[in-house]
């Protein structure tokens, strides 16, 4: 029987994938531990477009701030389904986040994205049985694009008229939004762009925790707990 080593810390947030906790983590990886899944980037304990942003945050935060976002990991587990309402809300609140921010041909692309995401959302509430909250969502991304005047007026003449299915919003759209976003932030000639990031994740997760309800509970102990042990397991 081979006796393992014991393991003096706990191990830090990295970018990228990994194959276990002893050669690092990304941050949803430590939620598929968390959350009794095979360890993975893309458990199914969390909506797909919420994983992926939580993934590009990770990503695009420099190595001095990425641990700052562990607190915020326990809060992902259990808010999935697939109600494209959430994939819209999740892309508008990225959007409007970094439209003001970021370079202009990024800008075009976002206040472009907003504008369509943001049509179809109302659509979409407006069909629903069950209508879901965007009023301050909404208005956010108003004012995001009055603060981007002429990406705002060159994205209403692009997008007139177009019209945006579900299907290609979840699959496509809405992803592509959050990549240029995240990027955008992190690029961009702002102050502290690693807490900006941590904002907006935080923010979606508040989102998200509104629209589909709140998830498995855990406590910040219970998390440096579980990594402490998942450093060991994956030894």
């Amino acid at each position: 029987m081979t006796r393992r080593q014991p393991v003096d810390s706990v191990p830090m947030l990295s970018r990228g994938k990994h194959r276990n906790p002893h050669r690092g983590a990304c941050f949803m990886e430590f939620a598929s531990y968390l959350a009794g899944e095979r360890w993975t980037d893309h458990p199914q304990c969390t909506h797909p477009l919420l994983a992926g942003l939580a993934r590009a945050v990770n990503d695009h935060t420099s190595d001095d701030s990425r641990h700052a976002l562990i607190g915020l990991i326990p809060s992902v587990i259990g808010l999935t389904g697939d109600d494209p309402r959430v994939d819209a809300g999740i892309a508008i609140r990225c959007a409007a986040a970094a439209l003001p921010d970021v370079a202009e041909p990024r800008q075009r692309a976002l206040a472009a994205g907003l504008i369509v995401t943001n049509r179809l959302l109302g659509e979409l509430n407006t069909e629903s049985s069950e209508r879901m909250e965007v009023t301050d969502l909404r208005a956010h991304a108003q004012t995001a694009l009055e603060m981007a005047p002429q990406a705002a007026r060159w994205a209403a003449n692009f997008t007139e008229g177009a019209r945006l299915e579900p299907r290609t919003l979840q699959r496509q759209s809405a992803p592509c939004i959050v990549r240029v976003a995240v990027v955008g932030i992190a690029e961009a000639c702002i102050p502290d762009p690693d807490k900006r990031l941590h904002q907006l994740l935080e923010n979606v997760i508040h989102d998200c925790t509104r629209w589909l309800g709140p998830g498995q509970p855990f406590d910040t102990v219970d998390v440096s707990a579980a990594m402490f042990r998942a450093a060991a397991v994956f030894h």
